[in-house]
């Protein structure tokens, strides 16, 4: 069963139905305008979701699911996502997503236990020649190694 909206994440949602339910297409810019407001995409915004945009529940979760780059739950306060694309696995981003679990102390698609860490594969960083390519948070860092990525690991633990 889905928690009630609180009341700021409802008003929130119900300012943005208001940008883009008369939109052609409008339900993937909603759902990416709540994701960059809440982080997130609420189970229990999804029937207003729904009703606004004339869809079905089933069709606006099927979105959701559909996108590996929508949440629907919160992330950690430091995402980092580990490309997993062809050009990527060839240069080592299999062994670089396992030294990221053993560090972050979480598997793919998961959050550490202290919320610090959402550990995400990703299909596509853009960065193809510049192999394995790994976003954290919203930088791009190129050519990552285990050793760089312990580094900016434990350079996000010594910011917080």
């Amino acid at each position: 069963m889905n928690m009630p909206l609180p009341e700021p994440e409802r008003l929130l949602i119900s300012e943005l139905l208001s940008q883009y339910q008369a939109q052609a297409g409008g339900l993937l810019p909603l759902l990416h305008a709540v994701q960059d407001r809440l982080g997130f995409i609420p189970p229990s915004c999804v029937p207003l979701i729904a009703q606004a945009m004339n869809l079905s529940r089933a069709e606006v979760h099927g979105v959701i699911t559909y996108y590996h780059f929508f949440r629907s739950t919160p992330p950690g306060q430091h995402v980092i996502q580990i490309c997993r694309a062809e050009a990527c696995q060839a240069c080592g981003s299999e062994e670089l997503m396992a030294h990221a679990e053993q560090i972050l102390g979480c598997k793919s698609h998961d959050t550490s236990a202290d919320g610090q860490y959402t550990l995400e594969p990703v299909y596509c960083l853009g960065l193809c020649a510049s192999s394995p390519a790994v976003q954290i948070d919203d930088k791009l860092h190129a050519r990552m190694t285990a050793t760089k990525l312990q580094a900016a690991v434990a350079k996000l633990g010594s910011a917080s």
